[in-house]
């Protein structure tokens, strides 16, 4: 445990569009039921306010990220992502989260983890395995006499103000979580009596078009959420998807999201609204943007269908309800339709909030 045995070491990190508790592994039990027990206790679930812990009562407020030193040879950290349960008492690793994976690499400098080395002088260059997706990351940040730099002026919509740049880079993380960057092997699925594209380039995502739920995709995530008939709708598309993405079952779990999509209004590429699964996101997440832009580009899809690829297609922009979030694409479509997908890159800034000792409510 802890240097404190009534209490646990964290830091509190606003990374991406997400907040989130950080742990040092060896500060938490290696039993993964006492450890998750514990971080219920930690963050007040299950409660719809999280009235008694650090929770935000959000889903893209109760995260949590642990992070190790790595036994591998061929990356610094190990990070596993835990999406904690709000209203209901659930842990799950079944999916990951790249806007937490913007302060990991910050907070194993300021925990010791990591060491600067002479050449790192003004960035830092961290290799992260993902342990949820066994896929590596590179975070590239901003050090200050040998710690991390917090402030900037980089701006990412669904973020007040500005922050230092984190660029994030990824190799190789199509089918994480499914097995395949398609996991049907179709880029068109026929699924409820509509087409979809079921695709895990970083986060499994179930993508449709909005006007086939009789939507314009342009709602406020409120308008959407209130809307039971559509809620109910897309539920039992996402636990039928479930199965056919390899997932099983999926009704007591996060993944797959659900991505409704629409044609850009604001000199994008594509316009988004995103389920995850049961709240509408204010704005899209790291992987799913991924997954998203990688669908844009796959012929004759639902996104492919809406999407304004322009000049640039490598470059795509996803809408949201906030703003905008760019993903760099480095991938080969080929004349059968098949896509491969080399690189992907995105820009995220993080900031520390507060770094202290957090007390469990009793069992």
């Amino acid at each position: 445990m802890s240097a404190r045995s009534d209490g646990v070491r964290c830091l509190l990190i606003r990374g991406g569009t997400s907040k989130g508790a950080y742990f040092v592994a060896d500060d938490l039990p290696a039993d993964p039921v006492d450890r998750d027990e514990l971080l219920m206790r930690l963050l007040g679930t299950p409660d719809p306010r999280q009235i008694d812990g650090l929770g935000g009562a959000h889903p893209l407020t109760s995260k949590v990220a642990i992070v190790s030193r790595s036994s591998r040879s061929d990356v610094d950290l190990d990070y596993l992502f835990l999406q904690i349960g709000v209203e209901h008492a659930t842990v799950s690793d079944r999916q990951n989260c790249g806007n937490l994976l913007a302060g990991v690499g910050q907070f194993a400098l300021e925990r010791g983890l990591i060491a600067v080395s002479e050449g790192q002088l003004h960035f830092a260059a961290v290799p992260i395995y993902m342990v949820n997706t066994d896929s590596i990351a590179t975070a590239y940040f901003q050090i200050v006499d040998g710690m991390p730099n917090y402030s900037g002026g980089t701006r990412i919509d669904g973020v007040p103000g500005t922050a230092a740049e984190v660029r994030l880079e990824f190799d190789d993380i199509a089918g994480g979580s499914c097995g395949a960057l398609l996991p049907t092997g179709n880029a068109v699925d026929t699924l409820d009596d509509l087409e979809v594209t079921l695709i895990d380039n970083g986060m499994p995502v179930v993508i449709v078009r909005a006007s086939d739920l009789g939507k314009s995709g342009y709602e406020t995530p409120d308008e959407l959420e209130t809307d039971q008939q559509l809620c109910q709708r897309i539920e039992s598309i996402r636990r039928a998807a479930g199965p056919m993405m390899k997932l099983g079952d999926v009704a007591d779990t996060t993944v797959p999201k659900i991505t409704l999509v629409s044609a850009p209004i604001n000199n994008g590429t594509i316009n988004t609204r995103t389920f995850i699964p049961h709240r509408c996101h204010e704005a899209i997440g790291v992987f799913g943007a991924v997954s998203v832009a990688t669908a844009a580009l796959l012929p004759n899809s639902p996104a492919a269908s809406v999407a304004r690829l322009g000049g640039h297609p490598s470059r795509i922009v996803c809408e949201h309800p906030t703003g905008t979030f760019t993903v760099v694409i480095d991938a080969t479509s080929r004349s059968d339709g098949t896509l491969t997908v080399h690189h992907a890159g995105i820009i995220r800034t993080a900031r520390k909030l507060m770094d202290g000792i957090c007390f469990p409510r009793d069992t």
